[in-house]
Formats: C-alpha cells, structure tokens, sequence
C-alpha cells in the first residue's frame, strides 16, 4: 500500500508493524532515508532502517494510537509530519507495557504522486 498524502505514511508503517511486514514497512522510506534510533543515532539506507525496524516489528501483539499533522511545502513536495503515538506490547514478564513518544518526520513525493520517509525520527519531539 502506497501513502497518497503525507499523513498516511505514519499510518501506514504503524499498520504493517502491527501486521509484522518488515518489507512493507521499509518500503515507506526513499533509498537513502534517514531514521534516528532511541539512543540518538542516525542510520541511512533502506538496509539501515531495516535493522532498526526489527525491533518494532518484534513487539508482540502492539496496537498503535497516533494523531498526525502535516505541513506542505509551498510546492507540495515536501511535508514535514508531527504527531503523538503510543503503542501497547507484552513486556517480557507478558503483561502490557505502554510506550509513547513524539514523533516528527519529513516526507516527499514521488514522481507517481505517493509519498515516502526521508527523515524518520520516532521521538523527536519529545
């Protein structure tokens, strides 16, 4: 499933993490993306994020909550997305555990007119 507008890009990677898709996931970002791990560190590349997102995909039985806002570019073809999520997993001992953040991403379309990550950062309004 392709983002037709730049607020569905968050929606979309939370759907195929909860459906545990790591290829639909990764392919939400350009080649060279950007995604910017808990411990503050920057990776790049489709293999890169792949890691990364491994470890979101591992969440056992995670439901997202999310509210997203996006702001356009004067041309429309960049989006700058902010928003606020949670997700609720099984901690290792299996009772849930909540994690929340703020996140804040840039997104751009392509030439079929979808939209894709090219900075992903999950908590960087926090």
């Amino acid at each position: 499933m392709s983002a037709r507008k730049p607020e569905e890009c968050d929606i979309l990677i939370m759907e195929a993490i909860q459906r545990k898709d790591l290829e639909a996931a990764v392919a939400l970002y350009e080649p060279n993306a950007t995604f910017v791990l808990d411990s503050g560190e920057v990776v790049t590349g489709q293999a890169a994020i792949r890691e990364a997102l491994k470890a979101w995909i591992a969440f056992d039985d995670a439901r997202f909550m999310t509210e997203i806002k996006a702001i356009q570019s004067a041309d429309g073809n960049l989006a700058m997305s902010r928003g606020t999520w949670s997700a609720t997993t099984k901690g290792p001992d299996g009772n849930p555990v909540t994690l929340t953040g703020k996140n804040v991403e840039v997104v751009r379309r392509q030439p079929d007119g979808t939209w894709l990550f090219v900075i992903d950062h999950p908590r960087g309004a926090d």
